[in-house]
């Protein structure tokens, strides 16, 4: 079985069409593309604005035109992360496989965060049987790596006075609010130096993380390999001097690290102990995460000697900051049972250039004083390393209105269809809502979507039957608010 023989044939059709079009966060000009060419196809009313988010408009079904006017949301990009390091997520399509209830891709993130939203509204606008108001579809660029599209969305590009953002993933939640967020980086400058030539060099990896959602798996306390990189770091370094020559760990804000790595060396005469350390520290780790990480890889081997390592100094102020860090679940909500209220992610450490380390960190809360809280502690910690530190510009939570006319719609329309009713959750990760209750505050506002597991990973698939309980809600939605008069 393929991806072509799922049901609702309609929606995993241009799913489909969608996995072909390269996408990553920032380069969206070939999906763009691709969305006006649909518009184009289908005689569909379209708009862009000047950041490159795209609308589609469909006009009422013949006397439903009074109906209030609904806005399907989804964002163009994806997070591209790959266990083939040659995977070209710029030119290559993303391939699918279809595993037993899920669907998955091969190696790589499958995209259906929020490729499935975008077909299932394109799926909407051209379907022929279906009864509804205006409608409105909104696809967004730069979601995953800093909300540009929606923080920058132009004016006149939203006309609706109901919005669908079909960016969850879970079937029968409906969620109603969201974790506003704030990325800190903190940038180490240092000194090279020739690498010491009687000191013996190691290549340490870590790989095979399940990694994650920094937001939505945070709470599942998987393992994060930059902390596990610092962590063997240190202890080597409270028995050792140690000559760093690279480090380089994670890739996304959003992304829980899977993978890290470290060239460095240590004086000859102590090698043996760095090897005796090796072992104990894999052992322990293995015992703390068995069951959890099952996939996580750890390996040592000797490398030639760098030219240049980082000055001491550094190493050790970086390497102790890293270890000092917070990461993970800081505090859970108590008017939510369950919800994470706040939480941080060390997400990546780089070296973009040859006299600095860049570390960047995310914060998420539903409260914005404690978000920002987390914040400047992570600010003062690296501070006192000698770090320079500053904040992004951010994004709002999005506050639960438990009295939201499409909220009781959704729910009521999954409870019709499917016997169940859904739960009205709110979500730790982020979503577009909060900007544009920003831009338009008396817009009325759900998420809901289908199951999705391991997104932002190699991992990420996708329950096939949710997808159809999806469109079934958003189809019966879409119908209940055409019944309805402004």
């Amino acid at each position: 079985m393929t991806i072509k023989d799922l049901q609702p044939a309609a929606v995993f059709a241009i799913f489909d069409e969608i996995n072909q079009v390269p996408r990553p966060s920032k380069k969206e000009d070939k999906i763009r593309k691709y969305l006006l060419d649909f518009a184009a196809k289908h005689d569909i009313t379209v708009q862009t604005d000047a950041i490159g988010n795209v609308v589609m408009r469909k006009a009422a079904t013949p006397g439903h035109e009074n109906a209030p006017t609904v806005c399907m949301q989804a964002h163009m990009d994806m997070v591209c992360e790959s266990n083939d390091k040659n995977f070209d997520f710029d030119n290559q399509p993303i391939r699918t496989i279809v595993d037993g209830e899920w669907l998955r891709a091969d190696g790589t993130t499958l995209g259906a965060d929020n490729g499935i939203g975008i077909a299932a509204a394109l799926a909407a606008l051209t379907d022929k049987n279906l009864v509804h108001g205006p409608l409105e579809a909104l696809f967004t660029v730069d979601e995953e790596t800093g909300l540009t599209g929606a923080n920058n969305l132009g004016e006149g590009m939203l006309q609706a006075d109901m919005l669908l953002n079909l960016d969850s993933e879970d079937d029968a939640e409906i969620f109603v609010g969201c974790a506003g967020g704030v990325d800190t980086t903190c940038t180490f400058t240092y000194k090279r130096s020739f690498a010491p030539t009687d000191f013996h060099y190691f290549k340490f990896d870590i790989s095979g993380g399940q990694g994650g959602h920094s937001g939505g798996d945070i709470h599942l306390g998987r393992a994060n390999a930059n902390k596990l990189l610092a962590r063997f770091l240190y202890t080597l370094s409270l028995k050792h001097e140690i000559a760093l020559a690279t480090i380089d760990g994670g890739n996304l804000r959003n992304a829980i690290p899977r993978a890290a790595h470290a060239v460095f060396g240590v004086d000859v005469k102590n090698k043996e102990s760095v090897t005796v350390e090796f072992n104990k520290f894999v052992a322990d780790i293995e015992s703390e995460y068995a069951g959890l990480e099952p996939t996580l890889k750890f390996d040592l081997s000797t490398t030639d000697k760098p030219e240049y390592t980082v000055d001491s100094a550094t190493t050790l102020a970086l390497v102790e900051a890293l270890y000092s860090a917070p990461h993970g679940v800081i505090s859970m909500s108590r008017d939510i049972e369950g919800l994470v209220e706040t939480s941080t992610n060390l997400a990546s450490v780089k070296m973009p250039t040859e006299n600095t380390i860049l570390v960047t960190t995310s914060q998420r809360s539903s409260v914005e004083s404690r978000k920002w809280d987390i914040a400047y502690q992570v600010e003062a910690l690296f501070r006192m390393a000698g770090a320079e530190v500053t904040h992004g510009d951010g994004y709002p939570g999005w506050a639960p209105n438990m009295n939201s006319p499409i909220m009781h719609i959704a729910s009521e329309a999954y409870e019709e269809l499917y016997g169940i009713k859904p739960a009205i959750m709110a979500i730790h990760a982020g979503l577009e809502c909060g900007l544009f209750l920003e831009k338009y505050p008396n817009l009325d506002m759900v998420s809901f979507g289908p199951t999705l597991r391991d997104v932002h990973s190699p991992s990420e698939r996708m329950h096939i039957p949710a997808v159809e309980r999806f469109w079934g809600q958003l189809r019966r939605t879409l119908e209940k608010v055409a019944a309805l008069k402004k």
